[in-house]
């Protein structure tokens, strides 16, 4: 988007359209989609002075002496060479498509995915109302309109549906109705403790296992974390050996 340009001079200090971008990289995407425009930019550019004219004072009046700054500098140089360390000892560790493919069979049930559903449902307070809605919709007033005009749920506003859900997501009343009921299906009013449900299946889709496309990458990071750590550790433990350590 820019070149490398000279946007601002702060006391012979030139400061780049590459400093723009520094910038902006730095931010999260959200936040750097909102300053995208001639506006932002030069909310930026005023930014990149004023901490340039900031670093001026400070070195005139001499804090890289201050001890406190000593020591707050010191801190982020150990922290930061602790971080570098351990870049270099895990450096170089790969996660093979045999080791996959080889994890992947070996956990199969970790990828299995429960039977789920897609089905929508209508809210009343009472039993009485919700036989009158279900008598109109055998009239043929469609489900999701009958939502809309009498449901209690804010679901109404997509009709009713409640999009897809498995096992252990709904209260038990209301998972056994509609596991049970065929797709299509409409229910008998089911009373829970949010009062009588009419519940319509959409759809149904059956257990079945990931396959390994769909959670390679998963697989993949997790291996690596597993393997960087050993390494992590294995260094650590030897430098036990060299270094004393003493936990008090």
């Amino acid at each position: 988007m820019y070149n490398e340009n000279v946007v601002a001079i702060v006391n012979g200090k030139e400061i780049t359209t590459n400093d723009i971008l520094k910038f902006l990289n730095e931010m999260n995407p959200q936040t750097a989609a909102q300053f995208q425009s001639e506006e932002g930019i030069k909310k930026i550019i005023e930014e990149l002075v004023n901490q340039e004219l900031l670093y001026l004072d400070a070195i005139e009046n001499s804090y890289e002496n201050d001890l406190e700054f000593k020591e707050v500098l010191k801190t982020v140089k150990d922290n930061l060479l602790k971080g570098y360390a351990f870049n270099k000892i895990v450096d170089g560790v790969k996660v093979t498509d045999e080791e996959i493919t080889t994890y992947y069979n070996e956990h199969l049930e970790m990828f299995r995915k429960q039977e789920t559903m897609n089905a929508s449902h209508i809210l009343v307070e009472d039993e009485e109302k919700a036989y009158d809605i279900i008598d109109m919709i055998n009239e043929g007033l469609e489900f999701e309109k009958a939502a809309e005009q009498y449901s209690t749920c804010p679901s109404k506003e997509v009709g009713g549906n409640l999009g897809e859900f498995g096992k252990g997501q709904m209260v038990p009343e209301f998972e056994n109705a509609a596991f049970n009921l065929e797709i299509g299906e409409i229910s008998e009013p089911i009373k829970t403790q949010f009062g009588y449900h009419i519940i319509k299946v959409n759809e149904k889709f059956a257990e079945n296992v990931y396959s390994l496309e769909e959670v390679r990458d998963e697989i993949e990071k997790q291996l690596l974390m597993a393997k960087q750590e050993e390494k992590y550790l294995n260094k650590v433990n030897s430098l036990k050996i060299k270094y004393p350590v003493e936990i008090l």
